[in-house]
């Protein structure tokens, strides 16, 4: 550590006091199938390295191992959490929390290296996994898995807030890293790109300057967000960091 506490490697956010890393945890190919342009598409997998307060949270571990029939349907290329943590100069000892946006493979692949870590998850999205079909077991029941559920909203260290974001998965949710200089928000898979987001947004303006029906309907949720007064959002499978075109 630094003097200042910020791990080597890690820079502080433009706008916020905590210090934020990306990490690149691999990537995979979306079929067509899943595209709105119908096209094969090469997503990143990202997870982001926080530290507040002198520790370390992990948003997101990165791509799974699943069976044969899902990796011949995306083909992912997995980083391993800890050579990326590595390159950030930390190792899986020094996390003090996990929070995954949700459950799915390519969220959780390093999970199972944190036993007795809290893992910070919404109680309705632990349900559905236990249910089965979700996600793989493997990645869930591991050994010395420790999770600690929500429900809604949640200030989860003085600063830090969980916020429900559902809608790719019905816990799906976000971390907001708020500070008096400013506020970054993690948004894990609420939306597949930040262009997205900013089309969310700019549906939520267009209703409060009152045009006219129709108007696309943005998730609920997306006001909340942006009642933080965020500086930049950042995504799970896209490099393009959104930002407010003022302020």
């Amino acid at each position: 550590m630094d003097d200042d506490h910020t791990p080597p490697g890690v820079t502080r956010v433009s706008g916020t006091g905590a210090a934020l890393r990306r990490l690149d945890l691999g990537r995979f190919v979306r079929p067509g199938s899943e595209t709105a342009d119908g096209k094969p598409r090469v997503e990143p997998a990202l997870g982001y390295l926080v530290e507040h307060d002198g520790e370390l949270l992990l948003f997101d571990t990165g791509i799974g191992t699943a069976d044969p029939e899902t990796d011949a349907h995306y083909r992912p290329y997995r980083r391993p959490l800890p050579d990326a943590l590595a390159a950030a100069g930390v190792t899986t000892a020094d996390i003090a929390l996990v929070v995954n946006c949700h459950l799915h493979f390519d969220h959780i692949g390093g999970n199972p290296l944190f036993p007795g870590t809290p893992v910070l998850v919404q109680d309705a999205e632990l349900a559905v996994a236990r249910g089965g079909g979700h996600t793989p077991e493997h990645l869930v029941g591991f050994p010395g898995a420790r999770y600690e559920e929500l429900t809604g909203e949640a200030e989860i260290r003085p600063g830090l807030w969980i916020l429900p974001t559902p809608g790719h998965t019905v816990g799906h949710q976000s971390l907001v890293i708020r500070r008096p200089d400013g506020t970054v928000i993690l948004a894990g898979q609420t939306h597949t790109s930040a262009s997205d987001f900013a089309a969310a947004q700019g549906a939520v303006l267009a209703a409060a300057d009152g045009a006219g029906a129709p108007l696309p309907e943005p998730d609920p949720w997306v006001e909340r967000l942006l009642a933080y007064d965020p500086r930049r959002i950042l995504f799970a499978h896209d490099a393009a960091v959104w930002e407010p075109l003022s302020g």
